[in-house]
């Protein structure tokens, strides 16, 4: 069975689907609910379809829980807030009325924001997230974000979850260190170095020399002649301008840029 969600049915302002994120006590209803108690996550999947919806699959679906769609302009992130014993998962994707029109997604709409959709998943295991077949981290109490706003006409995005798979090679011990980024303030621009990322990295290594830079990510993918589920390239965008920067193929790494961390940087994977 399959759950359809039309979260882009909302216009402007912040109408939630569920219960928001960052804004507590607003409910609506759902067909989606939260797991029994004592379940083991399997698996659910998030399919992001050419018109806008956003289709919820796999045994786990009940897990997952939505959390509010909320238009967002010049590439900033919602500030959804994630419960301490939860996933987040944050979709980026044009509204649906802009979608079922057909126009190409290469430029973005002058007349439109693009639309963060949140769900909650009810589960404090290691998950491992893939995207379009392939992995990219495993995940335990923590955010990903994935953007569909640069596909083309057609696309479907295919966000995974899966686990527990207890010593499953690249499964993580501990979850990341990230106490050197606890004090920063999301609100406020700073410098950072751009690492070196070339095309084919493996999505680790690049998440891992970004999180060593406190900067947010997101995910997307595209296809390329490279490596499929390695890197084809990643931007970080900066303050003041509205093109980000590209760190690869390896123009700008080791420059020192004044980096806006509410623009998440987005690491674009190979398929």
């Amino acid at each position: 069975m399959r759950t359809h969600f039309r979260p882009a049915a909302l216009a402007v302002g912040a109408v939630p689907l569920a219960a928001a994120l960052l804004v507590t006590g607003c409910d609506a209803s759902s067909t989606a609910t939260a797991s029994v108690p004592g379940e083991a996550f399997s698996r659910a999947g998030f399919t992001l379809g050419p018109r806008g919806g956003i289709e919820l699959s796999g045994a786990s679906r009940e897990a997952v829980t939505p959390a509010g769609s909320y238009p967002v302009t010049a590439g900033r992130a919602h500030g959804f807030a994630r419960p301490d014993d939860k996933l987040l998962v944050v979709l980026r994707h044009w509204p649906q009325e802009r979608a079922a029109r057909g126009a190409a997604h290469r430029l973005p709409p002058l007349e439109e924001p693009a639309v963060e959709t949140g769900f909650l998943v009810d589960t404090a295991n290691w998950t491992l997230a893939e995207l379009d077949g392939h992995p990219l981290q495993w995940l335990r109490r923590a955010t990903i974000r994935v953007d569909t706003t640069n596909g083309t006409v057609g696309d479907l995005t295919r966000l995974t979850l899966s686990g527990p798979h207890g010593g499953r090679s690249g499964q993580p011990v501990e979850p990341p260190d990230d106490r050197a980024c606890a004090g920063l303030d999301p609100l406020v621009n700073r410098r950072v170095t751009l690492p070196d990322i070339e095309p084919g990295t493996p999505v680790t290594d690049a998440l891992t020399r970004l999180r060593g830079q406190c900067l947010n990510v997101q995910y997307a993918s595209r296809p390329d002649s490279g490596r499929p589920g390695t890197v084809h390239s990643v931007v970080v965008p900066v303050a003041g301008q509205s093109a980000p920067a590209a760190v690869v193929p390896g123009l700008g790494a080791g420059d020192v840029v004044l980096a806006e961390p509410s623009r998440p940087a987005t690491v674009v994977v190979a398929r």
